[in-house]
């Protein structure tokens, strides 16, 4: 799969691009259970909002097969190495959930001004990609984007270490709102196996969730081989050391994982 001169032009032009259906809803449904499974557990890796409700579990590639297998699929790897334009390596893994009622805010943040920050990235070569595991809507604490705010680079941002679980670099709000005045606020929102990929420059955010309705999205941070990090101070399964460029699997990779009706009966 590879994105075609249109997607390429979208992309430049807003820092996003929005893919309904890439997967099956069948593709979806073997992650969306195992992300269950990964959050019943009780590992360092996996973060709870105050409620105890789950917010995230890291790196779960490195321990889980179907996460594993999403993470080197040919459908998310091949349009990233072409928009970055080489191999990449797994900078950052996370299944991010929205408890119904419980899933609290994150704040308006550029993913690559923590990169730069915290891990040294040396350049804005690495980007995003968001996959649905169930419906995104309006009501559940979809994403939000300011499209073309990934074209000025990283702007001034101070470290929130209060507002919720997980410290951020958040932008304040006279920044936002000179940004959304000019470029508006949108929320891609679609079925199960959705993907949206977007720029590591991108400003963004998502809403607390008081509706009855939990989501659960995937996030994998892509960045290219040669741009690795240099500064080595948060833990391995937030801030990947191995550098290896991802080899993409087998289309089917995922689909083999589906169970199938009637076996056994």
């Amino acid at each position: 799969m590879e994105l075609t001169e249109t997607q390429l032009r979208e992309y430049e032009r807003d820092g996003y691009l929005f893919l309904p259906g890439l997967f099956t809803t069948a593709e979806a449904a073997v992650l969306r259970a195992e992300a269950d499974h990964l959050y019943a557990t009780d590992r360092e890796e996996v973060w709870r909002e105050s409620s105890g409700a789950p917010r995230t579990a890291f790196a779960a590639h490195e321990w889980s097969e179907p996460f594993r297998r999403l993470g080197a699929h040919p459908r998310l790897i091949r349009p990233i190495r072409q928009v970055l334009g080489g191999d990449v390596y797994m900078h950052q893994y996370k299944v991010n959930a929205k408890a119904a009622f419980d899933g609290e805010v994150w704040q308006w943040h550029q993913d690559y001004g923590t990169w730069q920050r915290d891990d040294d990235m040396p350049e804005p070569l690495a980007m995003n990609i968001a996959v649905f595991l169930d419906e995104v809507t309006a009501a559940n604490g979809p994403l939000l984007f300011i499209p073309g705010s990934h074209r000025e680079g990283v702007y001034e941002a101070g470290h929130d270490l209060a507002t919720t679980s997980y410290p951020l670099w958040t932008l304040d709000r006279a920044t936002i709102t000179r940004l959304a005045e000019r470029g508006g606020i949108v929320a891609p929102v679609g079925p199960p196996g959705s993907v949206v990929v977007f720029h590591g420059c991108l400003v963004h955010a998502s809403p607390p969730n008081i509706s009855p309705f939990g989501r659960v999205i995937v996030y994998l941070s892509l960045c290219r081989v040669d741009n690795h990090i240099r500064r080595f101070a948060r833990a391995p399964w937030i801030a990947h050391r191995d550098f290896t460029p991802i080899e993409p699997l087998a289309d089917d990779c995922l689909a083999e994982l589906v169970p199938t009706a009637g076996v056994g009966s």
